[in-house]
């Protein structure tokens, strides 16, 4: 009996809640026909919907409506609109439905006139307003959901209020000054805008529209001397790559706000990377004259500062020995100012460089690294680093077995860091010169997979190299004198390389090493500054040899010639272009896509 009676009530639970179970379908079943088309359907589900669930209102009318206005049934609409109004004459949004009416009925006149209805009915308060101004912008009435907000500033007697909501808007219609003005209005209103609208402007501004930022921003700072307009002026010229501007507005914010220097070391180091290196010295002089040794930034800036001027020679154009030996000066005071040692190892190894590689005075090279090397405390990543440099001038001296030494010491030390993957490249390219190709092969074989994309592009192209010259007519001979002239370019011999690349060519004229000798002779030609003809014999390899393997080796030294030393971007973006696209399967193909991109002006993420 109790078994029965439990049957009963159970199926009178049932029974009493199918309607609720029916009509929480509804809502799903109804969008679903709604998105497949299906209007007849769903606007008899909405209506009922309409009826049954108070709480949905806005959303099942919304849907109702645009089943009806899909299905052409305007009186209905019409009668539906008037009927919600009556019911919520407060919500003003069905100002809007009954002008999204009007407008499919083709009168235009009647439609804007519900619309500034809905504006002038609208409540004084923040929810509405924004509610009203995204119904608007859902109808793609821009033009009105701007005069919801600028009524809504109204309200408040702050035009401000609203000023992001206006410049997001000003910007959807493609009006870039009023765009500017408003999100320049909202910074006005909340400074922590900041870094969010410096998002949006190097998001969505052209490069050639930043002088309108500019303008605005010059004619506001002539009545309102603003941290954060001059932070922004400064910001919009680095985005131009104007550095030198930038430094002179940082260095107004600097001294107005009584800050330690950390934007204009910051503008310094970006300007080094872009090699402004005259902007950048002249901000780490700001630094070092300004500040005093006390500063944070001292130390690092008066290092930077000397790393620039290296650059600025080293990497330019011209230069004479008049303007090394200056450099090397400069090295000199600072490291007697400061002392050798640990904290002074970075600017050793730079002077290092500069006597080995542009001075040419090898043996003072030695002398300073191995002075540096028996220094005490040294980081052991920098004992590593100036083993390898130190490695590398003993091989340029002639002293092989010292320098393999030294290459096996950090590569044992550092077996699966990359500084220890540098050394075992390097010591596998002293068996490479020294005519030990097979072994060389094997090492460059297990570089192949260094995490340096460097080690391994480099030893891909080794590895390549030795295989196709040992597999083909090429002598052993022939591949030893070639190895020789590398090493003797490695060695700043470039006269004797020469004479090695002349034997190969007389001697064996039937090799494939062609295309090789005139890409080690743009190589020599580059280092010896004559770009022009290093440009020559690249384009040389190109044409020649479009099969070969230093084919996408010479494009490459090419592009990047004509990018950063002949001053000719269209050369080089043209030939970057063919690069990823005809030797897509190359190792440069990302690095010229990238390049090809940043000529092209595009913004990079």
């Amino acid at each position: 009996m109790k078994v029965q009676i439990l049957r009963i009530t159970a199926f009178l639970i049932l029974v009493f809640n199918l309607p609720a179970a029916v009509q929480g379908q509804n809502p799903n079943l109804a969008n679903q026909y709604f998105m497949n088309g299906e209007y007849e359907k769903a606007a008899e589900l909405y209506s009922q919907l309409l009826e049954n669930d108070r709480g949905l209102t806005d959303y099942y009318f919304e849907r109702y409506f645009d089943c009806l206005l899909n299905l052409e049934k305007y009186d209905d609409a019409e009668k539906a609109v008037k009927k919600q109004l009556k019911q919520a004459p407060g919500n003003v949004k069905f100002y809007v439905f009954n002008g999204n009416l009007y407008d499919r009925m083709g009168k235009s006149d009647e439609a804007n006139a519900e619309y500034e209805k809905a504006i002038a009915k609208m409540a004084p308060d923040y929810a509405s307003i924004n509610s009203l101004a995204n119904t608007f912008i859902n109808a793609a009435k821009f033009d009105f959901a701007i005069k919801t907000y600028e009524r809504g500033g109204a309200l408040f007697k702050d035009q401000t209020r609203f000023a992001f909501n206006l410049g997001e808007l000003y910007r959807r219609k493609g009006n870039t000054p009023k765009m500017i003005e408003s999100y320049l209005n909202s910074l006005d209103a909340d400074p922590g805008r900041l870094i969010t609208i410096q998002t949006q402007l190097a998001r969505y501004l052209a490069e050639s529209e930043f002088t309108e930022l500019q303008s605005q921003l010059y004619t506001r700072l002539q009545s309102d001397n603003n941290a954060d307009y001059i932070e922004l002026l400064a910001w919009s010229f680095v985005q131009n790559k104007d550095f030198k501007s930038a430094l002179r507005q940082y260095k107004a914010l600097d001294k107005r706000l009584g800050e330690p220097g950390q934007r204009i070391f910051k503008l310094a180091n970006d300007a080094a990377n872009a090699r402004d290196f005259d902007t950048a010295i002249a901000g780490f002089e700001y630094i070092i004259q300004e500040k005093g040794p006390q500063n944070p930034f001292f130390f690092d800036a008066k290092r930077e500062a000397m790393n620039c001027r290296r650059r600025k020679i080293t990497e330019g154009f011209d230069y004479t020995l008049e303007d090394l030996r200056t450099l090397e000066s400069e090295y000199e005071s600072f490291l007697n100012q400061y002392d050798r040692g640990r904290s002074t190892a970075f600017i050793i190894i730079q002077l290092a460089d500069l006597e080995a590689y542009y001075i040419n005075d090898l043996n003072k090279a030695i002398r300073l690294l191995d002075e540096l090397r028996q220094s005490p405390g040294l980081n052991r990543n920098t004992l590593a680093r100036v083993k390898i440099n130190l490695a590398d001038f003993y091989l340029m001296s002639g002293e092989i077995w010292e320098s393999t030494l030294l290459y096996s010491q950090v590569d044992k030390d550092f077996r699966e860091e990359m500084l220890g993957q540098e050394a075992r490249f390097k010591n596998a390219k002293l068996s490479y010169f020294n005519g030990d190709f097979e072994w060389a092969q094997a090492q460059f074989n297990v570089l192949k997979a260094s995490t340096s994309k460097l080690i391994a592009n480099d030893a891909l192209d080794l590895s390549v190299f030795i295989m196709d010259n040992l597999n083909s007519d090429t002598t052993t001979d022939a591949m030893q004198l070639y190895a020789t002239a590398e090493m003797l370019v490695f060695q700043n011999r470039f006269d004797e390389a020469f004479l090695r690349l002349d034997t190969i060519r007389s001697g064996y004229p039937e090799n494939t090493l062609q295309d090789d000798i005139l890409y080690l002779e743009a190589q020599i030609s580059e280092k010896k500054r004559d770009y022009t003809r290093a440009a020559e014999l690249y384009q040389q390899v190109a044409e020649k040899y479009p099969e070969d393997i230093r084919a996408d080796n010479a494009l490459f030294a090419l592009a990047k010639l004509n990018e950063e030393k002949l001053d000719n971007t269209d050369k080089a973006k043209e030939l970057y272009e063919k690069i990823f696209i005809d030797y897509s399967g190359s190792v440069f193909a990302v690095e010229a896509r990238k390049r090809f991109r940043i000529l092209r002006g595009d913004k990079m993420q």
